[in-house]
C-alpha cells in the first residue's frame, strides 16, 4: 500500500494570515483511494526548507503533494526548490508559455512579464493542466517516489488532484481500499456519544469511528480499510447503522449533508413555510437557512430586530414586556415567534433572543444565556439555554444551530 506526505508552502500559512485547507482535503481524497497520509509539514517561501521539507517527505512516503509556490512573484520558489532537489536545471517550455499568453487572450488581458517564470519547469517533469489559472504544476518522480506540485489556489489544486492525480494513483492495482462514511449529529456532547458508542470507538477497531466536533455539531468518520470496496461499503453501512440505533434522534444526516440542509429538506418535504425573528443572532440563521440551494421553496423571510425599538416597532413586542422581563427573556422571543407567524402565514417560525458577549452580561442573565421561541403550527414555545461564553461568534452560532434543531426534532414529531 502506497503512503503519502503532504507539504504546504507559504509564509501566509505560518503567520496566520491564512488557514491551510488544502491539505485536509488532499488527505480525505487520498484515503478514498486507500492511500494513508504519514504527514505533513507548512514550509515558508525560501528555497533551502522547501528542499529539506522534500527530502524528508522522500524518506517517509511513496507519494508527496506540494501545495503553493507556483505563482509569478520573487517569492514563489517551489519550481527552483525541485529543480534543487532532484539535481535538475529549470528549462523554458514554450508550449507552457504559449498557454499561459492564451489565457490571458482569452480574458482581453496582456500577459504580464513576471508571468514568464511559470512556464519553467525542472528539465524531465511533466506538466500537469491548469484550466482554471496560469501556473501549471508538475509532476515528477525519483528513486521511484511520485512528487506532484500544485498551485495553492484551492480551486486550481482540486481540479489537478482530480482530474491528474487521483487516476495516476487509482491504476495501482496492489492498493487496497479507504472508505469513510460520516454520521452527523447534534444535541449530545462528545462525551456522551462516546459513553453510548462504547467499544465502536475503540482504538484499533476496524473500521475505526473518530469524531470532530464544532460548536455542538458532531461528526463521526467511520474509516474502513479493506481488500476491495464491496467489504468496505458494508463495513460503513453497518456501522452506520448501529450509530443511528444507539444515538437515535441526536443524529440528523450523513456523509455531506448539513444540519440546515437537513431541516431544508424536511420542511419542503411536509410543504412547510418557515419564517425568522432574531436578536443577538443578527441574522445568522437566516444565511444558514438561505446557503442551502432552493431554500427559496421554503424559507419566507424574517427579522433582525436586534434594538428594542425595532422589536417593539417591527414585531410587536409590548414596551411593558420589555421593560418587565427584558429583551432576553421568554415573553420576547414568544410574541416575537408568534407576531412574525402572523405576518407571514408561516406554519414555522423561530425567534432569537441573547448576550452573546463579551459584554453585556449580569448574574441573573450571563454571557451566553439565549432564549429561543418556536412557533409550530399554532403552538408557541419557548426555551432558556445556557451556552459557554467562549466568544461571540461561537455564542451566536450555537444558538442559531440549536434553533435549527429544535425545528428539526418538531419536523419528526
Amino acid at each position: 500500500m502506497k503512503t503519502a506526505f503532504i507539504i504546504a508552502v507559504g509564509n501566509e500559512l505560518l503567520s496566520g494570515q491564512r488557514v491551510d485547507t488544502n491539505s485536509s482535503w488532499i488527505q480525505n481524497q487520498l484515503l478514498t483511494l486507500g492511500i494513508p497520509v504519514l504527514g505533513g509539514c507548512l514550509v515558508p517561501d525560501e528555497t533551502n526548507r522547501i528542499v529539506a521539507a522534500l527530502e524528508q517527505a522522500c524518506e517517509l512516503a511513496d507519494v508527496v503533494i506540494l501545495t503553493g509556490g507556483l505563482g509569478p512573484t520573487d517569492d514563489d520558489l517551489t519550481r527552483d526548490a525541485l529543480a534543487e532537489f532532484l539535481d535538475k536545471s529549470l528549462e523554458l517550455r514554450q508550449d507552457l508559455l504559449q498557454e499561459i499568453d492564451r489565457y490571458f487572450s482569452r480574458r482581453g488581458m496582456t500577459m504580464a512579464p513576471t508571468n514568464l517564470v511559470q512556464a519553467y519547469l525542472p528539465t524531465g517533469t511533466v506538466p500537469i493542466d491548469n484550466t482554471r489559472g496560469t501556473a501549471p504544476g508538475i509532476h515528477a518522480e525519483k528513486d521511484g517516489k511520485l512528487f506532484f506540485c500544485l498551485p495553492g489556489v484551492p480551486a486550481e489544486m482540486k481540479t489537478m488532484v482530480t482530474d491528474y492525480i487521483c487516476p495516476i494513483l487509482a491504476a495501482d492495482a496492489d492498493r487496497g481500499v479507504i472508505l469513510i462514511g460520516k454520521v452527523r449529529c447534534f444535541g449530545l456532547g462528545e462525551s456522551v456519544i462516546a459513553e453510548k458508542l462504547g467499544d465502536l470507538m475503540k482504538r484499533g477497531r476496524n473500521p475505526q469511528i473518530n469524531s470532530t466536533p464544532h460548536e455542538g455539531d458532531i461528526v463521526l468518520h467511520i474509516i474502513a480499510a479493506a481488500a476491495d470496496r464491496p467489504t468496505a461499503e458494508n463495513w460503513v453501512a453497518r456501522d452506520r447503522d448501529l450509530i443511528c440505533r444507539l444515538l437515535g434522534e441526536a443524529v440528523y444526516g450523513f456523509d455531506e449533508q448539513t444540519l440546515p440542509e437537513a431541516v431544508g429538506s424536511e420542511l419542503r418535504r411536509q410543504g412547510l413555510k418557515l419564517a425568522l425573528a432574531e436578536s443577538c443572532t443578527g441574522g445568522l440563521l437566516a444565511k444558514l437557512i438561505t446557503d442551502v440551494p432552493g431554500s427559496s421553496d421554503y424559507f419566507l423571510g424574517g427579522w433582525v430586530t436586534y434594538s428594542n425599538e425595532a422589536k417593539v416597532r417591527d414585531l410587536g413586542v409590548s414596551p411593558q414586556v420589555l421593560e418587565q422581563y427584558g429583551a432576553v427573556s421568554e415573553p420576547v422571543v414568544r410574541a416575537m415567534a408568534e407576531t412574525a407567524a402572523a405576518k407571514t402565514g408561516a406554519e414555522v417560525t423561530a425567534a432569537i433572543s441573547g448576550i452573546a458577549g463579551p459584554e453585556g452580561g449580569t448574574e441573573e442573565k450571563p454571557t451566553g444565556l439565549v432564549h429561543i421561541g418556536l412557533f409550530f403550527k399554532g403552538q408557541t414555545e419557548a426555551q432558556a439555554f445556557r451556552f459557554s461564553p467562549t466568544g461571540r461568534l461561537s455564542v451566536r452560532r450555537r444558538a442559531a444551530m440549536t434553533a435549527l434543531n429544535w425545528i428539526r426534532l418538531k419536523l419528526k414529531i
